[in-house]
């Protein structure tokens, strides 16, 4: 049970945060760059790149994952990423679906919040893991584009 918990818990990690907007100010283009931003990060899961999902980081960020202690900085979220998935060798994230909900952009911040569901395989014969759950993540504009800022997620029942 606590090998599914670190599967769920690093592919939420891929996911991830709590956000908070200051209003929002959308336009197509801000809409269209946050769309590819999702797109990417929906991306890095279903690789489970850890280096990429670390690069779409801001420095200062912070990951709030259940029943862990909050990792504050892109180096923590990195250590944390490679320390966990040493154990999913031979895992396969299968399918990756999140309904973004509340897409808010102001300026250079965003925040959003959306349903989840995963499907992970684990390796040999074993039925493949489902996750269901919710998301929220604050991001921030950077140079290079959206970052993360802050990430929360928690289970949540099947729909």
């Amino acid at each position: 049970m606590k090998k599914a918990w670190t599967v769920v818990s690093v592919l939420m990690v891929l996911l991830g945060t709590v956000l908070v907007a200051l209003g929002s100010s959308s336009t197509p283009a801000a809409d269209a760059d946050l769309g590819a931003f999702n797109t990417a990060f929906r991306d890095v899961i279903l690789k489970m790149d850890s280096a990429g999902t670390v690069a779409l980081w801001a420095e200062d960020g912070v990951s709030l994952l259940p029943d862990t202690a909050p990792m504050v900085g892109k180096q923590a979220i990195a250590r944390f990423m490679d320390s966990v998935t040493k154990d999913l060798a031979g895992y396969h994230v299968t399918k990756e679906e999140i309904d973004w909900k509340d897409m808010r952009i102001s300026g250079e911040w965003a925040s959003e919040w959306g349903i989840v569901h995963q499907e992970v395989m684990p390796p040999g014969e074993r039925p493949p893991i489902e996750v269901y759950g919710r998301i929220a993540l604050v991001l921030h504009k950077e140079p290079g584009g959206w970052k993360i800022e802050q990430e929360m997620w928690n289970s949540g029942p099947k729909p």
